[in-house]
């Protein structure tokens, strides 16, 4: 079949994106129209989106739980345009093609594009693994259905994820704050990152000696050996330590660096002889070509690239025909591209680099799927990444290059040759002790005779895989000696080693980890890496990923609360569930049902254990992690409310977001809770308020004035303040409590003379403070005098049973203050009214929780003192503030600078044209003046304040400049982007400072700071950007 010329019937062709779209048109002939749906045009409906008439069954969660966990879908915004689109060229063409990707999200777009699309045309669903000219004819000659299986897997999985997500978040929300979310496979690989770093939170560094020796045999050569054993005990290595840092053995000798010294006086001079030389053949297997994880973790060991950067590349070469499809779980590769690698090896390497018959490689990945061939280079014959040189962009040439390489070398011959290990003892005696000590020596290197793969590529290794000591080396060359050989001592070098914590995981091995344990799948580890880091989960430090006390304070409340929801093996067991369903073997309502409501594997179900078990939370549990204690026995923690903070007794401290927690020791907790909070400058004379220069969440800045000092979060004052004072509840609990002690309190008694209702109306109220004003007393003695109000019946005998009741207060003065409030809310019949009401267990969980802070306090005295001083700080002014100029520096701004600072926005003049006022100050875009609603930029902060009406005036008189404001100068300077070829700058935005190549933004992210921000890393920011838009 010639696709290029086929005009029989019309077509249309619907792919995900305009790139693959402009790549397939060039291989299909004048008679099909190619069109993109530009991803996924809908998905479950936001539930503040359902419609009113479907509220009662979706508005929780956008899918009905009740009724077989039927979801709700809904065009998205940004596809409706789209939609419209495609639905005209519908109407134009005789069949329709649906060539998504042959996957599941692939197979759910196809099936969202039937529904929506609803045609009237014949429908053929269209699948290849890669965009190539024979691909597509295959295509299309080899149609299919939809798959039922597939659609099905991939809407369980959504559901899934949306009742996960929804259930729990609600539940991170309210009791970690900071937007905190919980996910089905988020969840459990925070908790990997979390369970690292309290590896390295225990661990108990520990020093150890060894001793290099180098020697020369009699013909001249020269060569060095560690030492292995003394007496025959093996000399410790940092694998022989635990985590707290002692030795597990008995079998190995530790050496201090008093020991390592004198063996290396002992040695001088000294002779040692040869006593085994045993070679052993060597050989190399190549790695199996790529999957969607191995090529997520080679990208990131040997290029450095974030999982999100390395598919995006991908996705753009597959997408312009270049490789095949990014997706997959195979190392398989198809007879045709063996055929193409086996040719490239003979031609480029020659015969002796091509076995006899090809590789054949089998998943060793849990739950794999053979849907597609293993990532390789696309078409029947292999371009080599110099002929595509001048075509793709300097990141996409390296990716292409490693999987070409990755490729070509898995149908290589092995790498092969020979491992000599040689072994040499000695003896030395210690002149003061008369001690004769044997020693053994070691030495080994590969000599490599066949490179094999080797000659295109070698596998890079994690970090924590190496062995940073006694690492030889290959292609170390030994020195020709034989077994009884004698050789001199010329040399020796104790050498001082620590051990190590286990390195934090990087996205590379991060994504080993969850493929080993089942947890998610390869398709979706570079979006859940994404999302651990846009939470605020962990933040990368050059490649590695360090946890925040956020994603502490989330992944405890999980383990506490919710268990069986971050369990490795559990979230495994999910994903073969999943594929089970896909392959038809489970029915999708059956096991949402025992997922959400009946529970699994004896287990209670989602939805019951959230309902049982939000209400058992404390915040303040699961929101802090113990660092340790001070000598005196005083815990110490890191704690999260918004932002991270450290707790010593009633002291707290605000800590910066990118401290690792492995390094926020007890003492530097104790340094940020010591720290003095602020810099007094000097007295402003005209106030007489104090000028203080202070670091705060936006950065630093100088205020006329002191904040109110509001009391610690942990002390009893603060829990008090911290209570739902807006509520109608408290606010009759306190009223109550300042009428016990005095009655006179008119806005006390307004506030709870009908709670519980009394009868009391508007009129009586109002002779009564009538009665007050007229006679000069308070309200409460105006309806002691009820007699002179002119009220009788019902009401006269409600006023007179009200102040009875307040009156008797004053009796129970012995009552501490929860009791007294138990007291007042039984016998005024006020708790009997809460429980009447729609919301009562709402109200009688506030008022639960004030008894409890209540329980902390002696006296209603100073119960009453307290509420009334946080009715007073609420009413402090605040004090006026500045910030720095980006030139200055809170160490060096002086009073001078922060009165300048302090007086604007400045009152420059009038102008005499027409009397209107012209102001200066600093913006979001940067400083400017103002007349009216007339504005205009000021080259520099600094002219903020010398700036002249003349000037002003000047400025005005030019044309407008429309738009935003000429742009500042960047910040910095930084290297040229791979891919636009354009330079980097780092520059200062509304939203704090970012990196740009004139056509990408990104901003910096938790962990990069403007000082230290590198070329890589900048670049790094970019492609992530660009992966994400």
């Amino acid at each position: 079949m010639n696709v290029n010329k086929v005009d029989v019937v019309t077509a249309l062709v619907i792919v995900e994106s305009p790139a693959k779209a402009k790549t397939i048109e060039k291989y299909l002939g004048d008679g099909y129209v190619v069109d993109s749906s530009v991803g996924h045009i809908r998905d479950l409906v936001s539930p503040k989106d359902v419609p009113d008439d479907k509220k009662e069954c979706f508005g929780k969660l956008g899918i009905d739980v009740c009724h077989d966990f039927e979801p709700l879908y809904a065009v998205s915004s940004n596809s409706k345009k789209q939609v419209a689109q495609l639905k005209k060229a519908l109407k134009k063409v005789d069949e329709l093609y649906l060539a998504t990707d042959e996957d599941r999200e692939g197979e759910a777009i196809a099936w969202h594009l039937l529904e929506v699309l609803n045609p009237s045309v014949p429908v053929k669903r269209m699948v290849f693994n890669e965009i190539t000219k024979e691909a597509i004819t295959e295509a299309l000659e080899n149609t299919r259905d939809l798959s039922d299986d597939l659609v099905e897997a991939q809407e369980t999985r959504r559901i899934l994820d949306r009742i996960y997500g929804f259930e729990l978040s609600n539940v991170t929300r309210k009791k970690v704050g900071g937007g905190a979310s919980a996910g089905r496979v988020q969840s459990p690989a925070t908790r990997l990152v979390i369970e690292r770093e309290r590896e390295r939170m225990r661990y108990v560094t520990a020093g150890y000696w060894g001793l290099k020796t180098e020697a020369i045999t009699d013909s001249g050569e020269s060569f060095s050996a560690r030492l292995l054993e003394i007496d025959g005990l093996r000399i410790a290595t940092g694998k022989d330590f635990n985590e707290k840092g002692n030795w597990d053995s008995d079998l190995v000798s530790v050496l201090d660096e008093n020991a390592a010294n004198d063996l290396s006086s002992l040695l001088e001079q000294k002779t040692l002889q040869v006593v085994s030389v045993e070679p052993k053949p060597y050989r190399r297997r190549p790695a199996s070509p790529f999957t969607t994880s191995t090529f997520q973790q080679e990208a990131g060991r040997k290029l450095r690239f974030s999982a999100s950067r390395a598919m995006g590349i991908a996705q753009s070469l597959y997408q312009n025909g270049h490789i095949t499809y990014m997706r997959t779980d195979s190392t398989t590769l198809s007879d045709t591209a063996i055929s193409a690698a086996r040719k490239t090896i003979e031609s480029s390497f020659g015969v002796n680099y091509l076995p006899s018959e090809a590789r054949l490689y089998k998943n060793k990945t849990r739950n794999a799927q053979e849907a597609h061939e293993a990532i390789r280079p696309a078409g029947e014959t292999f371009k080599l990444p110099d002929e595509l040189s001048k075509e793709l962009s300097k990141d996409e040439f390296l990716i292409y290059e490693m999987i070409w390489q990755r490729t070509i070398a898995s149908q290589m011959t092995d790498a092969v040759g020979e491992t000599v290990s040689v072994k040499l003892e000695g003896a030395v005696k210690n002149d003061k002790s008369d001690q004769e000590k044997s020693l053994v020596f070691s030495l080994s290197g590969t000599v490599i005779s066949h490179q094999g793969f080797r000659q295109v590529y070698i596998e890079d290794v994690d970090e924590n895989e190496s062995d940073e000591e006694n690492s030889s080396g290959e292609e170390q060359v030994l020195p020709e000696v034989k077994v009884g050989q004698i050789v001199s001592v010329t040399n020796s070098i104790p050498e001082g080693h620590e051990t190590k914590p286990p390195a934090r995981y990087t996205e590379a091995s991060l994504v080993k980890r969850l493929e080993e344990e089942g947890i998610g799948r390869p398709s979706t580890y570079a979006a859940i890496l994404g999302r651990i880091i846009e939470r605020g989960y962990a933040w990368k430090k050059g490649t590695a990923l360090i946890p925040t006390v956020k994603g502490f304070a989330v992944t405890q409340l999980l383990e506490a609360h919710f268990p069986k929801l971050v369990d490795y093996k559990f979230t495994a067991e999910m994903e073969v569930a999943l594929d089970d369903i896909s392959n038809g073997m489970w029915e999708k309502t059956a096991y949402l049902k025992a997922f959400y409501f009946d529970g699994l594997d004896g287990d209670i179900g989602l939805h019951t254990k959230v309902v049982e078990r939000e209400d058992e939370i404390d915040p303040r549990a699961v929101c802090g992690v113990s660092l340790g204690e001070t000598p005196e026995g005083h815990a110490v923690y890191a704690r999260y409310a918004r932002s991270p903070y450290v707790e010593y007794r009633d002291d707290t401290a605000g800590v910066p977001e990118d401290l690792p927690l492995d390094q926020l020791t007890v003492e530097k907790a104790l340094e940020y809770i010591n720290a003095p909070p602020d810099r007094e400058l000097g007295i402003d004379p005209e106030t007489g308020l104090p000028v203080v220069a202070k670091q705060g969440r936006f950065g630093p800045y100088v205020s006329l004035g002191r904040f109110p000092q509001w009391p610690k979060a942990s002390s009893r004052e603060g829990k008090l303040y911290r209570l739902p004072h807006h509520l109608k509840v408290m606010k009759v609990a306190i009223a109550y409590l300042k009428i016990s002690i005095s009655p006179e309190d008119d806005d006390s008694v307004l506030r709870v003379i009908n709670s519980p209702k009394r009868g009391i109306g508007k009129s009586s109220l109002d002779k009564a403070k009538s009665f007050a004003e007229s006679n000069r007393v308070s309200l409460f003695d105006a309806l002691e005098q009820n007699e002179k109000l002119e009220i009788k019946g019902a009401v006269l005998k409600s006023i007179q049973s009200f102040t009875d009741f307040c009156r008797s207060l004053s009796t129970l003065d012995s009552l501490i203050p929860a009791d007294l409030l138990i007291r007042i809310f039984e016998d005024s019949g006020y708790k009997k009214e809460i429980l009447g009401a729609k919301n009562s267990e709402s109200q009688l969980k506030v008022f639960e929780e004030l008894i409890e802070v209540l329980k902390e306090f002696e006296t209603i005295e100073q119960v009453v003192a307290e509420l009334d001083r946080f009715e007073e700080l609420k009413q402090q002014p605040k004090p006026k503030t500045s910030s720095l100029f980006d030139t200055m520096t809170l160490e060096r701004v002086t009073f001078a600078d922060a009165m300048q600072l302090l007086s604007l926005p400045r009152t420059v003049g009038k102008d005499p044209s027409d009397d209107l006022e012209i102001t200066v100050q600093n913006g979001p875009y940067g400083p400017y003046l103002k007349k009216g609603s007339e504005t205009r930029n000021i080259a520099t902060e600094e002219e903020l304040l010398t700036i002249s009406l003349e000037q002003c005036l000047d400025l005005l008189a030019q044309p407008k400049k429309f738009g935003r404001r000429a742009a500042k100068p960047p910040l910095k300077e930084l290297g040229v982007d791979p891919v636009s070829e354009k330079p980097i700058l780092l520059k200062d935005g509304q939203w704090g400072p970012y990196v740009t190549d004139g056509s990408t933004n990104a901003s910096l992210q938790l962990g990069d700071s403007v000082e230290e921000i590198t070329d890589e890393r900048a670049v790094e920011l970019l492609a992530e950007r660009r992966a994400k838009v």
